[in-house]
């Protein structure tokens, strides 16, 4: 397999009426291979830029997913990889290496010709590909309706994709590739020479670069630049003037004696090449070999006789400096980017520091866990068991089990403690946790989407190591959020990172919310938190008690854990108001209070007698545990309470 020309980009292709449906469709499919125009099939003529397009899909693939598989082979390249394979009884390895491509790029289908047998292992891996959403882009220098004894199967095949093609560039867009032409070479020709080479009619790119280079070679031995007048001359197999009025040494018979001419140019300048060549050289060695781009110094080997050589080199190496200058600044702000590739090319210095810019304006990291929730604030019972049992487990080893874990119970169980309690855990460790409501996730991609911060918003949520959210269920209805959270979560789940969601129901049974997220959310672990039982009340009354009067009435913690609430919000808000009572009355809480707070019974009428029932002399706490009817004894009948415990 070929790699793909680093130069091959759609940073570098003109783009004009010829080619802009072609170009829109590749990028799309370079976006987001295997979900549009599978297969895409690009067909035109020689030179019109065909393989530069289908190298581009490759880069911009790599460029958004590093860890994406793409391949790039000719046909002819194919069919000797076929016939070898077959030759060493390997046919089976080679289909497998194919199929498992990610994006597999085909040049010039054309010569598939006549070809039934590898036609037919076309056909085989292009259904292979798209059965598992694999994408494959194929070019050709015609339709595939007119390549000679194409298999139709083939044919449907490729229709039922994108048959795009590609035309002659028209004279604007030749005079796009001649300006770029020539910035690239870093020479200086007159708009009105480009705008004269611009009118020859041409049939393809390469012939107008190849006219280009003439003209270029040409300029280079004359004392001055070329004029359109010169350039119309040249074009007419005339000779154009010299300053002197003589006429230039250029033969004038025809084309073939100019281009006899340029052989001896080329003969002259190759002996002045050989000492600058070898310096150009060692610097492109020397900074490749560190990571940078070296384009610059490689356009110097292109051109037949450049100028300050040394010039050029001081000024790579200054920008060099500088992108070093901008690394170390990310590194301060965000260590995990110090390695895009802004900051290994030269050219792209706006680039590098627009990133750190950005950077530093982005630089605040996500909303993080409260401290106020911990671990050691929580009690276990039979009500939230299973939930505490998986926090345990993700704390242990983030990532590694119950990814995600999803919180499920209705409001004021707990669930809210319990998720920033797990972010604050796995922040002990290192861990860069983003804890936040689905409000605030949305109102964040609002406020980003506004101001057109979208890319780095998403950077800062695909830094984290552990994404928590509350209340995912407040995402339902809301698309360009879900769809967010949905590519976020999958980014984050691929390298390991742990989820934590809470929901107010199960995930299917909430109106609005996208059918993607929640089979995610059933993929991992739904642990159920129901109102607190009888453990959670006694345990979590005696721990805020004794957290607030050291010594507490055992009693009264008692009395709590049997009283009835439907959720902890409400037991809270129970001791709190017992807790404000005793302070106002500059005393500690005790079970004649809690029943006044509680129950609304009259203080006078509460009896500090010991509990008797059946005659047996019982503790409070004992008491209330009995099923049976317990008889409170007042001095006075009339006072006498009959009351059940459940």
């Amino acid at each position: 397999m070929e790699e793909l020309n680093p130069r091959f980009t759609f940073e570098t292709l003109v783009v004009g009426a010829a080619n802009r449906l072609a170009v829109t469709a590749a990028r799309t499919v370079g976006e987001a291979p295997g979900t549009a125009y599978n297969p895409l099939f690009v067909y035109g003529g020689s030179g019109l830029g065909k393989t530069h397009l289908l190298m581009a899909i490759g880069h911009l693939a790599r460029e958004l997913r590093a860890d994406i598989d793409v391949e790039y082979v000719t046909l002819n390249e194919f069919v000797e990889l076929y016939q070898a394979a077959v030759a060493a009884g390997q046919t089976d390895a080679l289909r497998s290496r194919l199929a498992r491509a990610d994006v597999l790029l085909v040049d010039d289908v054309h010569f598939l010709a006549r070809r039934h047998e590898l036609q037919a292992e076309l056909l085989r891996l292009v259904e292979q590909l798209q059965g598992a959403n694999r994408q494959i882009v194929l070019t050709s220098d015609r339709p595939p309706t007119e390549i000679q004894d194409l298999d139709d199967r083939l044919i449907s095949r490729f229709d039922g994709g994108l048959v795009v093609d590609i035309d002659t560039p028209e004279f604007e867009t030749r005079l796009a590739i001649l300006r770029r032409g020539v910035a690239d070479r870093e020479v200086a020709v007159e708009a009105e020479v480009l705008e004269v080479i611009a009118g020859t009619q041409v049939q393809s790119v390469r012939e107008l670069i190849g006219l280009l280079n003439r003209f270029i070679a040409f300029q280079a031995v004359s004392e001055i630049p070329l004029t359109a007048a010169a350039a119309g001359q040249l074009l007419a197999g005339q000779v154009p003037a010299t300053p002197d009025g003589q006429a230039s040494a250029l033969p004038q018979d025809n084309t073939d004696e100019f281009a006899a001419f340029l052989s001896g140019i080329s003969h002259t300048v190759q002996e002045q090449v050989d000492v600058w060549r070898h310096r150009v050289q060692e610097a492109i060695s020397q900074w490749a070999s560190e990571g940078y781009r070296t384009d610059r110094l490689e356009r110097l080997l292109r051109q037949e006789v450049p100028s300050g050589i040394e010039r050029t080199i001081r000024e790579y190496e200054r920008d060099i400096d500088r992108l070093r200058g901008f690394q170390r600044a990310m590194a301060r702000v965000d260590p995990q980017r110090v390695s895009e590739p802004e900051f290994f090319d030269p050219d792209r210095l706006k680039d590098a520091d627009e990133l750190v810019q950005a950077a530093l304006r982005e630089g605040r990291p996500p909303p993080g866990p409260s401290p106020a929730w911990t671990m050691a604030d929580l009690v276990t019972g039979g009500s939230n068991r299973v939930a505490m049992s998986a926090a345990a487990a993700v704390i242990a080893t983030p990532g590694a089990v119950y990814n995600p874990l999803v919180l499920q119970g209705p409001d004021g169980v707990g669930k809210t403690h319990l998720l920033h309690a797990i972010g604050n855990a796995l922040g002990k460790h290192g861990t860069r946790v983003a804890c936040l409501t689905a409000q605030e996730f949305v109102d964040e991609l609002l406020d980003a989407i506004d101001g057109d911060r979208i890319d780095g918003w998403r950077r800062r949520y695909r830094g984290t190591t552990a994404l928590l959210i509350d209340d995912v269920q407040l995402l339902a209805g809301k698309e360009r959020s879900q769809e967010e959270l949905f590519h976020l979560y999958n980014r984050l789940l691929t390298e390991g990172r742990q989820l934590v969601f809470t929901i107010g129901a199960p995930p299917s049974e909430v109106p609005g919310l996208d059918p993607r997220l929640v089979s995610r959310l059933q993929g991992g672990l739904i642990a159920p938190i129901g109102p607190p039982d009888r453990d959670v009340r006694r345990g979590l009354a005696s721990a805020r008690l004794a957290a607030r009067y050291g010594d507490a009435d055992p009693d009264v913690a008692e009395y709590l854990a049997e009283s009835q609430f439907e959720s902890l919000r409400a037991l809270v808000n129970a001791i709190q108001r017992l807790v404000r009572m005793a302070d106002a009355e500059g005393t500690s809480p005790t079970l004649q209070l809690a029943r006044t707070v509680l129950e609304g019974v009259p203080r006078t009428s509460v009896s500090t007698r010991p509990v008797r029932t059946s005659g047996m002399g019982l503790s409070l706490s004992s008491a209330l545990h009995s099923h049976e009817k317990v008889v409170w004894e007042w001095p006075e009948l009339t006072d006498r309470i009959v009351e059940v415990s459940a």
